[in-house]
């Protein structure tokens, strides 16, 4: 099984990653949890060059690289672990490319399919959990303070985060397409306790579960 997270920055991805992971191994399941950029050795120099590098990188060579990044962590590690009957929980997905380079940058949709659908060997997650939260919002809780035009001048921003908010919002409306008419999408408002949307993801993976299990032919089913 493939879970992937996805949001904003700031918006608690790796706790419910870390939350999920733990509460699965807890239950007997073997599970790798990755991130994208990243993942493989290429993939790790990929991701230090698009978020620390201070050299302006074009919209399409963004684009080619967050996905020559996830080419490579799919083929050498995502495949194969699923192959070994492994859960694979992903924090960003081809999702992110959508909804930053598409909506956020301005790149054309169509070419972005066909690019996501290459670079992920046309793997597709079994459900994705939307955590959303505004991107004032997302500045606050990454900043603890209110001065939200300065927070995106800090240093401590990476070259995605600095971006600006005007970006965060188009990629937040960018999301909010995404999950439109797309069962896969499950959306969690982040500004919940972090236990309570735990709970939620249980609740919703439980689900998905039973309801492949009962669509499953049953020669193909355990006994």
């Amino acid at each position: 099984m493939l879970i992937t997270f996805e949001g904003i920055d700031g918006a608690g991805k790796s706790t419910q990653v870390k939350k999920l992971k733990k509460y699965l191994m807890e239950k007997g399941h073997d599970v790798i949890t990755l991130r994208e950029p990243g993942g493989t050795v290429v993939a790790e120099k990929i991701r230090d060059l698009l978020l620390e590098s201070k050299h302006d990188i074009t919209p399409v060579g963004e684009l080619l690289l967050f996905s020559a990044s996830r080419a490579e962590l799919v083929q050498n590690v995502i495949l194969p672990e699923l192959k070994r009957n492994k859960v694979v929980i992903l924090d960003r997905f081809y999702d992110s490319t959508t909804a930053y380079q598409g909506y956020g940058r301005g790149l054309e949709l169509q070419l972005l399919q066909q690019i996501n659908a290459i670079a992920s060997f046309g793997l597709q997650p079994d459900c994705t959990f939307f955590l959303d939260i505004s991107p004032e919002d997302a500045l606050i809780r990454k900043f603890s303070e209110k001065s939200l035009p300065l927070a995106f001048e800090e240093s401590e921003l990476d070259r995605m985060e600095s971006s600006g908010l005007a970006f965060y919002q188009k990629v937040r409306k960018g999301y909010m397409k995404l999950l439109e008419n797309n069962e896969r999408f499950v959306l969690l408002n982040a500004g919940d306790e972090p236990q309570a949307i735990h709970d939620r993801i249980i609740q919703k993976l439980a689900s998905l579960c039973k309801n492949t299990a009962s669509t499953e032919p049953a020669k193909n089913r355990k006994q």
